[in-house]
């Protein structure tokens, strides 16, 4: 038996904001899709920090751009601008203040992209792609954290071309978070690195995995204290592992749960089981958030080991999220993670894409969905805390 229970689903299909008739598999639960999504698959998701009025959304893609739109109190989405690399975009991050947002790209580049003069300049250089980009902030320095596949983890100082300190890792760097003092990084060898970033960053631990197959994505969580005290680790085995990084007793404390599986087809498939491609905690409620390459999102108290809700299914995987700063709003991305066959996406047509070079031409649909979501679709239903308006294939979800 799980330890969070049965899947309960919710939603259905309808007719869209803008007039136009979605079906169950695009969008089922009528979210609300963000205007004017990237032409490629969505990679990265995040909310302007509370410190700025009204909510901007950033989302990077695999078509090289960058792009903000402000989600408006009635929970249509205006684009506001957008920037380029050469090479896809893995991740973004703001500044503190919300005047800067900071992007990484397979170009070996990170970025930073000041709002206010719509203007970007490089910032850091890896020998590879860079795979993760964080700020830090601390009383008495502020930073850029990148991790590349080059097997390093650099910190720059936005003001000098050279990295401040430069780390080395065992493998490649595949996902990591940072909540001050504390920063997580994987690895491609199944690697778990914490490092602690109080006066100068500096290794603190290296943990064994508790998952058997390759990580995917991490996300740090605080305790009552607003401290942050551990993280929660997704693998391409739809497998969440919740990890404490100094529990009274661990093997009580910490645990693995199943997500993002279902019933398999045939006698020789018992279950399908798919990639947990992103997790995100509530910045209130501390519940988390996953989302798959089953086209699902659900979320899952930790503390009470019980699930809340999961999704309909969508036509394509759900390959970002992300809460807003007072959680409210929970946005996801849909569109294509390359979990199957090349060419898989050809299938569907929705929203027109620009194939990548080495990929058929086709069209392939994009979700986003927050308590909003990239086709347009409005929902709302009551549960506990959550009270939803969905909408970003992009979708957008009102949590509020």
């Amino acid at each position: 038996m799980s330890l969070f229970g049965t899947t309960t689903g919710f939603g259905a299909g309808g007719t869209g904001v803008f007039g136009a008739t979605t079906t169950d598999s695009h969008n089922p639960m009528k979210d609300v899709e963000v205007t004017s999504p990237p032409d490629d698959s969505i990679s990265c998701l995040a909310f302007s920090p509370p410190t700025m009025p009204g909510n901007f959304l950033i989302g990077g893609s695999w078509a090289n751009d960058v792009r903000c739109w402000e989600v408006q109190d009635n929970g249509q989405t205006v684009p506001k601008a957008q920037q380029m690399h050469t090479g896809p975009v893995l991740d973004v991050c703001w500044s503190d203040d919300g005047s800067k947002v900071f992007t990484a790209s397979c170009d070996k580049t990170a970025k930073m992209w000041d709002l206010n003069s719509n203007q970007a300049m490089q910032i850091a250089q890896h020998d590879g792609p860079i795979k993760s980009i964080h700020w830090v902030k601390a009383p008495n320095y502020s930073c850029i954290m990148t991790g590349s596949w080059d097997k390093t983890l650099k910190f720059w100082d936005t003001r000098s071309p050279n990295p401040m300190l430069s780390l080395p890792m065992t493998e490649r760097c595949y996902c990591a978070d940072v909540v001050y003092p504390m920063a997580v990084l994987a690895t491609a060898d199944r690697g778990l690195i914490v490092y602690q970033l109080e006066n100068q960053p500096s290794e603190f631990r290296r943990i064994d995995s508790p998952l058997k197959h390759q990580h995917r994505c991490v996300a740090i969580f605080k305790d009552k204290q607003n401290k942050p005290t551990g993280f929660a680790l997704g693998s391409i085995e739809g497998r969440v592992a919740i990890h404490y990084i100094n529990p009274p007793n661990p093997a009580k404390d910490n645990f693995t749960f199943k997500c993002h599986r279902s019933n398999g087809t045939n006698t020789a498939t018992p279950q399908d089981i798919y990639a947990v491609n992103a997790i995100s905690f509530h910045p209130v409620h501390g519940t988390l958030s996953t989302v798959g390459s089953d086209g699902r999102f659900s979320f899952w108290d930790k503390d009470a080991r019980t699930k809340l809700k999961t999704s309909e299914q969508l036509d394509q995987p759900i390959t970002a999220c992300a809460f807003n700063s007072n959680g409210n709003i929970f946005a996801y991305a849909s569109s294509y993670d390359w979990s199957k066959v090349r060419g898989a996406n050809e299938a569907h047509a929705a929203v027109g894409r620009k194939s990548r070079p080495d990929t058929p031409t086709g069209p392939s649909p994009f979700t986003v969905g927050l308590t909003l979501g990239c086709y347009c679709h409005l929902h709302t239903e009551e549960q506990g805390f959550l009270s939803w308006l969905h909408t970003i294939r992009f979708y957008l979800c009102n949590l509020c």
